[in-house]
């Protein structure tokens, strides 16, 4: 990392970010998913596994040179989640088409027909919960786009610093 003040300021707020985000994101979809019965279509799966990517690139930047690598990586797939998420949002509002296939989530236990059967169908255009009118989807643009942009932003000022 930079060693001069500002830069390594930035560079230190950029990685906590880059970790900070992706694990309270993540968190805030198992506890809707678990804690509030709001199970994850397609498409809330596909903007979980770039943060899953983030946490662990946020955690190899501090174990592994080259940090700013790691942390920009970390930032860059942040924002992907939040592309998604925008791509999603849009399709629970309406404004573009999305998938034509509905997913399902399928406990492990018990008979196996039975829970296929039974398994509640989760559309990917409808929005299940929002806030201010803002889907999940819509909160996880804004916020994963901005803090990816942040981290860049970031880790530029840092470079600018030396």
């Amino acid at each position: 990392m930079d060693t001069t003040p500002g830069g390594r300021t930035a560079d230190l707020l950029a990685q906590h970010l880059a970790l900070a985000i992706p694990a309270l994101l993540l968190g805030g979809a198992y506890l809707a998913q678990y804690g509030f019965g709001l199970y994850p279509c397609e498409m809330c799966w596909w903007q979980r596994y770039p943060h899953f990517a983030a946490l662990a690139l946020a955690l190899l930047s501090f174990i592994a040179p080259p940090r700013r690598a790691w942390i920009g990586l970390a930032g860059l797939a942040i924002f992907v989640s939040g592309a998604i998420g925008g791509f999603h949002a849009g399709v629970e509002y309406g404004w573009w088409e999305g998938l034509t296939a509905c997913s399902t989530t399928v406990p492990l236990d018990g008979n196996p027909l039975d829970a296929i059967m039974n398994a509640p169908i989760i559309r990917c255009d409808a929005a299940p919960w929002d806030l201010f009118g803002v889907s999940l989807a819509g909160w996880n643009f804004l916020i994963s786009c901005g803090v990816g942009v942040m981290i860049l932003a970031l880790l530029r000022r840092s470079a600018n610093a030396n």
